[in-house]
């Protein structure tokens, strides 16, 4: 079998092509960066080593790579390919949907019949709808009409924290041994490749929104008050009691919603919130505060991972005050390196915060939380004062 994935990253390496790989696939990444393509054409298998105790090592292999920029290329082996995947991030998608228009056409024109699969593996709810949608916008009609009954984009899962590597290998990477990788079956084909360690569901939505409300909600909310208070890592910062008790109550709020909505045992619930800070407390893993909390503007979008449940608990009555004070933090993150926490200060300063809540959010003034925020975000500025003084005497 084999299978194209855009995005040759630590979580394209270290997860989507290790289970690909271990699944009997030869995988083709479709990359920019020439030095690592050069490397993976030319080395043909990389290193995956886990973050256990044994620090056990996978090899992944059979592999190459192609320039994104060398389309014919790109078409060719998606002409041949079972399986297409992503891990480019979702604001990347655009980027990476003509290549895949491409490739289909060219399938379709070729007149071949075995199914394809393309799944993009990102933290978004119905990501590879979204792609669907772009590819398709891309592609005349009749090839459309043509592609619906070859190509499949089922909606995906996945899990595994993936952080910053620091060896001198460019292509090892560590991860965490913890994966989950869940795939809506409804929106398959017949002939759907099996796919090590993966799980086949009928509905996404509740494992989805699981992952997002309670891994990324807890791991932002870790990383920006970890950043208030000056550690460098989620693992110093899981070491703070205070901090600690922070990121649980952020995550009872989100447990709540998720036990509500779908009827879910909270014994059980309760259970998966402990794994999943066990996680962030790995003392094996370096994952850093800057990584995590990267590219604000994104995480406090309206359907992302803080204002979502936020939206969704007050609808149903429940206690925000938790999340709350996560968004404010968030509004605080002013690392200097991340362009979006600089256009992000930068709206706080000119515009105010009310401003920031009703644009980047996407909140009203006159909805209930708006305040709430608002309030939480002024407190905790005052609180937390370093170069937040500035938006302070702007007001």
């Amino acid at each position: 079998m084999k299978a194209v994935h855009f995005g040759a990253g630590n979580i394209g390496r270290g997860f989507i092509g290790l289970l690909l790989s271990q699944s009997g696939f030869e995988v083709t990444f479709v990359a920019r960066n020439e030095k690592q393509i050069a490397l993976l054409k030319q080395r043909k298998k990389y290193h995956v080593t886990l973050a256990n105790d044994a620090k056990d090592r996978e090899v992944v292999k059979n592999i190459t790579a192609i320039n994104i920029h060398h389309e014919e290329e790109v078409a060719r082996a998606i002409c041949e390919a079972d399986l297409i995947t992503t891990a480019v991030g979702m604001a990347s998608l655009p980027h990476i949907a003509k290549s895949v228009a491409e490739g289909i056409t060219a399938r379709m024109r070729l007149g071949i019949k075995c199914p394809l699969h393309v799944m993009a593996c990102e933290n978004a709810i119905d990501g590879s709808s979204q792609l669907k949608a772009r590819v398709y916008a891309l592609m005349p009609r009749p090839m459309r009409e043509q592609a619906e009954r070859f190509v499949a984009f089922p909606d995906t899962a996945v899990d595994r924290i993936v952080p910053d590597q620091a060896g001198n290998d460019p292509l090892g990477v560590t991860v965490e041994p913890y994966f989950e990788w869940v795939i809506e079956s409804a929106d398959m084909l017949d002939g759907f490749p099996r796919i090590a360690g993966v799980k086949l569901v009928n509905a996404l939505k509740p494992y989805i929104e699981r992952k997002l409300f309670t891994v990324n909600t807890g791991h932002c909310a870790a990383a920006y008050y970890g950043y208030l208070k000056g550690y460098a890592t989620i693992q110093q910062a899981m070491k703070d009691e205070g901090l600690l008790r922070k990121v649980k109550g952020v995550l009872q709020e989100t447990g709540g919603l998720l036990t509500t909505k779908y009827h879910w045992s909270k014994e059980k619930h309760d259970r998966y919130v402990q794994r999943m800070l066990n996680r962030f407390m790995n003392p094996r893993l370096k994952d850093d505060i800057v990584r995590v909390g990267r590219s604000p503007l994104r995480k406090l979008s309206l359907n992302d991972r803080l204002v979502r449940p936020a939206l969704q608990s007050h609808q149903l009555g429940l206690d925000i005050s938790h999340l709350t004070s996560a968004i404010a933090a968030a509004l605080l993150f002013d690392y200097k390196k991340d362009q979006e926490a600089m256009k992000l200060q930068r709206a706080l300063r000119e515009q105010g915060v009310d401003e920031v809540i009703t644009q980047i959010m996407g909140i009203p003034h006159k909805h209930a939380i708006h305040g709430q925020i608002a309030n939480r975000y002024r407190e905790m500025r005052d609180r937390y004062g370093r170069a937040h003084r500035l938006l302070a005497a702007a007001e």
